[in-house]
């Protein structure tokens, strides 16, 4: 009965940790690509980078 609890203690810890950095990844995905973006020919604005970025992103 003991390990049981213990098991779902863990279980219910281990879905808030994931729950809480799912989108961690995404914004180093898109942090990477407008920092890139800055070095194309024609440079775009902070907010221009970033919604052309989060679009590629989102569709992969």
């Amino acid at each position: 009965m003991n390990k049981n609890i213990l098991l779902i203690v863990f279980m219910i810890i281990g879905i808030i940790i994931i729950y809480n950095f799912r989108g961690h990844n995404q914004n180093k995905a898109i942090e990477a690509c407008i920092a890139g973006s800055k070095k194309l020919e024609q440079p775009m604005t902070i907010e221009e980078a970033k919604n052309f970025c989060k679009d590629k992103i989102q569709k992969k």
